[in-house]
C-alpha cells in the first residue's frame, strides 16, 4: 500500500513540474520579440566603429562625434534638417531607387523597423539618395508609395550630391566595413544601417540584409527608449 502510494506521489510531482516547465516556455519571448544582448549600447566615434562605453552622454568627452547640421528634402518636397530629428531614434541608410540589386531587400528589412515602431512618434528612419540628380521629389514619392512608406516616419531624401556623400563617409561612417578606401568622386554602395540616438551620436551599425541583424536593430532602438524613459 505505502509503495503504491509512493508511486502515486511522485507521478503527481513530475505532472507539476511538467506544467511548470510548459507555462515557462509559454511565457518567453517568441524569436520576433528579440531581446538586446547588452543593457547599455556603446557609442561610436570614428570609421572603425570601436565600441566606446560610457554611461550616459553627460560622460562623453567634449567634441565626442555627433552628426553635423544637413538639409535634405524628402518625398514630399518637405525640408528635413537636424531639428527633424532632435530627441528622435533615427535608423539611417543609403540607397538610391533605381538600384536592381541590395536595394529593394534593404527597403523590406527598413519596413519591418516601420512597423516595429509604427505607434511611436520616438522613432523615424531617413533614406538618403546616393543618386540626388536622378531620385527627384516625384520619382521618391513614387518610390514610397510602391514601398508603403508611411509620411512622417519614413524620410526617403534628395539634396545636394556633395553634401549627401560628405555625410554618409564622414558622419555616418557608412563604408566602414567594405574594407575598401574610396575617393571622394566614388560612388557610396552598402547595405549598412546606422542607429543613431536623441543626441546624433551613433549608436550602432547593422547588415540591412541580414533578418537577424534588423532583429537586432530592432532590439537595441528598445534598449534607447528604456534609457530614454
Amino acid at each position: 500500500m505505502n509503495s503504491t502510494k509512493k508511486i502515486f506521489n511522485l507521478t503527481v510531482d513530475l505532472c507539476l513540474m511538467v506544467g511548470l516547465l510548459v507555462i515557462g516556455a509559454g511565457c518567453k519571448s517568441s524569436p520576433s520579440e528579440k531581446e538586446s544582448r547588452i543593457e547599455v549600447l556603446p557609442y561610436y566615434n570614428e570609421a572603425t566603429f570601436t565600441p566606446q562605453w560610457y554611461a550616459s552622454d553627460l560622460d562623453l568627452p567634449i567634441g565626442f562625434h555627433q552628426i553635423p547640421s544637413f538639409r535634405l528634402v524628402n518625398q514630399y518636397g518637405e525640408e528635413v534638417t537636424e531639428h527633424t530629428v532632435r530627441g528622435k531614434i533615427s535608423v539611417v541608410d543609403f540607397f538610391f531607387t533605381s538600384c536592381p540589386g541590395i536595394c529593394p531587400k534593404m527597403a523590406s528589412n527598413m519596413a519591418l523597423v516601420q512597423e516595429a515602431f509604427l505607434e511611436t512618434d520616438e522613432v523615424i528612419m531617413l533614406s538618403l539618395s546616393v543618386t540626388p540628380e536622378y531620385d527627384s521629389v516625384p520619382i521618391l514619392r513614387g518610390y514610397a508609395e510602391r514601398t508603403e512608406v508611411v509620411s512622417g516616419k519614413w524620410h526617403l531624401l534628395t539634396g545636394d550630391r556633395e553634401e549627401i556623400y560628405d555625410l554618409g563617409r564622414h558622419w555616418y561612417f557608412v563604408e566602414e566595413d567594405l574594407g575598401l578606401q574610396k575617393a571622394e568622386e566614388d560612388f557610396i554602395h552598402t547595405e549598412n544601417f546606422i542607429l543613431v540616438d536623441g543626441n546624433q551620436h551613433i549608436r550602432g551599425i547593422y547588415n540591412g540584409l541580414n533578418k537577424a541583424s534588423v532583429n537586432q536593430l530592432i532590439a537595441d532602438i528598445h534598449t534607447l527608449q528604456n534609457q530614454i524613459e
